[in-house]
């Protein structure tokens, strides 16, 4: 019986390794699986390069692996904020590496590894910085600079509701990076706030489906902490 439902994040995160390459689901702080990074933390994994939009909020979620020192590099397109001082201080003293892409290029690069290509042309960057080194192309007229997939050995998610089988619906918003990081790491961790039996989520609704999910977690839903004025949701 395929039964993919751990009993703690620590449980279904066993077996990350030293490292590794973690994309980590969220946008802004919408659809951040906190309580999977609390579980990355206490696993021990160290040198890691995490994807992610931005690089952390205030002292918590990927801050507080960045403040714990167990983050060799951080790929993601806002890496400074209002309340970003842990990532500000730990670059500016030399202690952690940056490679900075933009948006749309960082989900088009994950996008491109779970579908197997072996790169993709995007428009943005051409020009600046962010292309030199790169190949550049000219497609009926317009410029395009060549961009690699983002494989990853690990991948963090947070959805709404699963089975066990590890199908994966999400909620509005926090849906963000989620279903292109389950499909683009060997090993994706999701939490869940509902466990449903099998056959109880609509089909059409199932935007991640199970053969890219290796473990589920169910926590509660509970009140979570706030940024500002912002809500995590």
């Amino acid at each position: 019986m395929i039964n993919k439902i751990a009993a703690s994040p620590i449980e279904a995160l066993a077996g990350v390794q030293d490292g590794s390459t973690v994309l980590i689901s969220g946008f802004g702080t919408a659809g951040i699986p906190h309580e999977l990074i609390v579980g990355l933390l206490e696993q021990g994994a160290k040198d890691l390069t995490i994807v992610c939009n931005n690089a952390g909020n205030g002292e918590y979620g990927v801050a507080a692996l960045l403040r714990a020192g167990r983050v060799r590099k951080v790929v993601c397109s806002f890496p400074r904020q209002v309340d970003s001082h842990v990532f500000d201080g730990l670059y500016r003293s030399g202690k952690i590496e940056l490679e900075l892409v933009p948006q749309g290029n960082l989900a088009e690069r994950i996008r491109a590894a779970g579908a197997g290509l072996g790169g993709v042309f995007c428009p943005t960057g051409y020009g600046t910085e962010l292309a030199k080194g790169k190949e550049t192309r000219e497609i009926q007229g317009r410029h395009y600079v060549l961009e690699y997939p983002i494989f990853a050995d690990v991948a963090l998610v947070k959805a709404e509701a699963g089975d066990r089988w590890g199908n994966l619906v999400y909620r509005k918003a926090a849906r963000n990076f989620g279903p292109v990081m389950a499909a683009a790491a060997k090993f994706t961790v999701a939490s869940v706030y509902e466990v449903r039996e099998l056959g109880e989520l609509d089909p059409e609704a199932i935007v991640t489906p199970g053969i890219h999910v290796k473990r589920l977690v169910r926590l509660p839903r509970m009140a979570t902490p706030s940024v500002g004025t912002r809500r995590i949701a």
